[in-house]
């Protein structure tokens, strides 16, 4: 039994509906209680959908393109993918799958050849959203998920520090567009806003619901899209002020992530601060026009 492999197949089980088995598992883990089911639907369900497609693609949405590619990577194994690839249980047992390849191969080259597959894939599919996935979660869940996602994030880090990769920029990276400008692509804009592969932050419903309550706002509830753009035409300043400094809040979590992900964190920080650079850019803008209407 591989240990490393073992741990992250565990992990990957309690980011499932919990189950009675999921209670030895954190005990056998050590976390603080024990995975309750109306935490997990707050989290999971109504929070942080964990799925890779939903911070990897352009879109911010389920599936697409971020999907494929993990499903695809399963093909080249050789392997059926499962219904939902990019979730983390699936994630975290194809990665296990090939720790213990690894281990159990006796002839050299075979076993570099399970070594490079399982750096390829840990640095394309796992290392490219998940920790940043788990800086938030550690932020906004309740006990149990948040020790969950502190002894995931640290083992993460621990195979990043043991694990690298020479290859190329992680595709799910390349060719990431800018933020749209909100004169140009209204709809992109939002929708850029909510999609951390874009502006490098995640955004959840509470956060909104923060939002909401700093600045004296009315909270409609919907889709994250409907209540951002709600925001936006009772006090269009005020909320650009409050994505201004969530973007900034970014930039630290993704620096402190640098010394282990180098590259990858890199490109998560440049996409905050560059979101910071639009909302900035917006918001003079929209600024000036007032000045220039209340001048007239």
């Amino acid at each position: 039994m591989n240990l490393t492999a073992e741990l992250f197949r565990a992990l990957g089980s309690l980011a499932e509906p919990p189950r009675d088995e999921h209670r030895a598992i954190a005990r056998a883990l050590e976390l603080d209680g024990v995975p309750e089911a109306h935490d997990y639907t707050g989290v999971f369900l109504f929070q942080l959908y964990p799925y890779a497609s939903v911070y990897l693609s352009v879109e911010g949405m389920l599936g697409g393109d971020a999907r494929d590619r993990v499903a695809g990577f399963h093909r080249a194994l050789g392997l059926t993918p499962p219904p939902e690839p990019d979730h983390i249980a699936s994630v975290l047992s194809l990665y296990a799958s090939l720790i213990d390849a690894e281990a159990a191969e006796e002839d050299a080259a075979g076993r570099t050849a399970w070594g490079h597959a399982r750096a390829a894939f840990l640095w394309e599919h796992i290392l490219t959203w998940l920790p940043v996935y788990l800086v938030k979660v550690s932020e906004v869940a309740p006990r149990f998920y948040r020790g969950w996602a502190e002894l995931l994030l640290d083992a993460l880090l621990s195979e990043a520090r043991t694990i690298s990769h020479d290859g190329p920029p992680a595709l799910h990276l390349r060719d990431v567009p800018e933020l749209a400008h909100p004169e140009a692509d209204p709809k992109g804009f939002i929708g850029g806003l909510l999609a951390p592969a874009v502006s490098g932050m995640i955004v959840t419903r509470s956060d909104l619901a923060r939002a909401a309550r700093n600045a004296e706002l009315g909270l409609r509830i919907g889709e994250r899209a409907f209540i951002l753009r709600s925001l936006f035409e009772q006090d269009a300043e005020a909320t650009l002020s409050w994505l201004e400094d969530e973007a900034l809040g970014w930039v630290p979590r993704h620096q402190r992530l640098a010394p282990e992900l180098g590259d990858v964190a890199r490109h998560w920080k440049e996409r905050a601060e560059a979101a910071v650079a639009r909302i900035r850019e917006v918001r003079t803008a929209a600024g000036e026009v007032v000045a220039h209407a209340s001048g007239d």
